[in-house]
């Protein structure tokens, strides 16, 4: 089986088998990593260690703190403008899919919202590149990779550039390729397609942008109660966080993110010239916003979409359908998706233009 989905996804074999185990008997402890007791020695260890490989394969310098939080991205929604936004401030916000218009309606609840780029007008097939970015935003919001129509931004630099602190949702690209993670103020991302189970929310926060709003914020909600806490300000999603300590054990064997990053562009570049070259299929974002995460594509007949979904099921690739509200396909290769098999959906979807072309 080849796990295409868009979230939860495939993890390497290797966390599966050692997760396993730990739900069993965990470090032959003769407990189950599910009834471990998160203030423990034993489970301590785990998180101090998925905190330090975080830092490690993101090269953090001493201002950047990591969380490992409930509630996924979604809330970050929220979280991330309660903690940074007043109420007669102005945030920038990029409005580039369903996800980025979600963060935009929820920080309207705490200060203004300026939309400084939106590609919605064309259901969100590009990326907008003339950004204009208030001097006095508090903070610039980005998507870094829109997962249900499959564009990324390529160039982070007219970002870095703005003087503004940068705020990325980088739920679906997160680890993918190498980036200067230093440069954003706060990245955040639901574990569940790069890092690892569903259940846990990545949070990297530079500390010096926080504690400036003068409204008063929930305990939970306060990013520096959780850094002062060790992400046990409450009982953590212990399994959660395990599965993400092994997932970037795994990805450091691989060599990091350098190595990881020329895997994923020899996936991608071969998905998308296999579209290329087949008249049947057809990418949906434009060519220079492509991601190297989520390719979308579709056919002109909708009849043959339904066959070719049925075949892709026949030979074992799971998660090949778009999004509901979008139709088509969606392949998704995160880290852990080998080049076999984007080799054979490739070899799959050649077949089926050859003999339905």
């Amino acid at each position: 089986m080849y796990n295409f989905n868009a979230g939860p996804s495939i993890l390497p074999r290797t966390v599966f088998e050692q997760a396993a185990q730990a739900i069993l008997n965990f470090n032959n402890t003769g407990l189950s990593i599910l009834e471990l007791g998160h203030r423990t020695d034993t489970f301590q260890a785990v998180m101090n260690e998925a905190i330090a490989l975080v830092k490690e394969l993101m090269h953090l310098d001493a201002d950047h703190e990591v969380l490992f939080l409930h509630g996924g991205a979604s809330t970050q929604f929220f979280q991330v403008p309660m903690n940074l936004l007043n109420e007669n401030e102005i945030a920038a916000y990029t409005d580039t899919d369903i996800w980025g218009a979600k963060a935009i309606k929820e920080a309207r609840l705490f200060g203004h919202v300026e939309v400084v780029g939106s590609s919605k007008e064309a259901n969100y097939s590009y990326l907008p590149k003339q950004l204009v970015v208030p001097k006095t935003a508090k903070y610039l919001h980005i998507t870094s990779n829109n997962t249900i129509y499959g564009t990324q931004w390529q160039d982070m630099n007219p970002f870095y550039e703005t003087g503004v602190p940068i705020v990325a949702d980088m739920s679906s690209d997160i680890l993918s390729r190498t980036l200067d993670f230093n440069k954003f103020d706060l990245i955040y991302a639901g574990a569940q397609k790069n890092v690892g189970a569903a259940g846990v929310n990545l949070v990297v926060v530079n500390k010096n942008i926080l504690g400036k709003v003068d409204r008063k914020l929930p305990v939970m909600m306060d990013y520096r109660n959780h850094i002062e806490n060790g992400s046990m300000l409450n009982t953590p999603p212990v399994f959660a966080v395990y599965v993400c300590m092994l997932t970037l054990r795994w990805l450091k064997e691989q060599g990091g993110v350098p190595a990881i990053e020329k895997i994923n562009d020899q996936k991608a570049a071969l998905l998308y010239s296999t579209i290329d070259k087949l008249p049947i299929f057809k990418g949906t974002a434009a060519v220079e916003d492509r991601s190297k995460m989520n390719v979308t594509f579709v056919m002109d007949d909708a009849a043959l979409e339904k066959e070719f979904l049925a075949l892709c099921k026949e030979n074992g690739m799971v998660g090949v359908k778009g999004y509901r509200t979008i139709g088509g396909f969606r392949a998704s290769l995160y880290n852990a998706m080998p080049l076999e098999g984007v080799q054979a959906l490739t070899a799959l979807m050649n077949d089926f233009a050859q003999r339905k072309g």
